[in-house]
């Protein structure tokens, strides 16, 4: 699968609260964007993705502090 050349987009957003007078990240939603070529394996896609977040340094430091989500979207190139 090839993801260079701004074949995957990702773009984060945050949900910020006020606890005791101090502003707090409580989630962050990562939604993901990979245009593939026709003959993609989108299953192989899939498992990648299904399995990313224990591979990701950013999830695993702040994953238990913070709810996390992720939306995937596949496009043709």
């Amino acid at each position: 699968m090839d993801a260079s050349g701004g074949r995957l987009v990702g773009e984060a957003t945050g949900e910020v609260e006020v606890e005791d007078g101090v502003l707090v990240i409580k989630r962050i939603h990562v939604a993901y964007t990979l245009r593939l070529d026709p003959d993609a394996d989108r299953a192989k896609v899939q498992r990648a993705y299904d399995h990313h977040a224990e591979r990701c340094p950013v999830y695993r430091s702040i994953g238990s502090a913070i709810e996390i989500t992720t939306a995937l979207e596949l496009l043709d190139a």
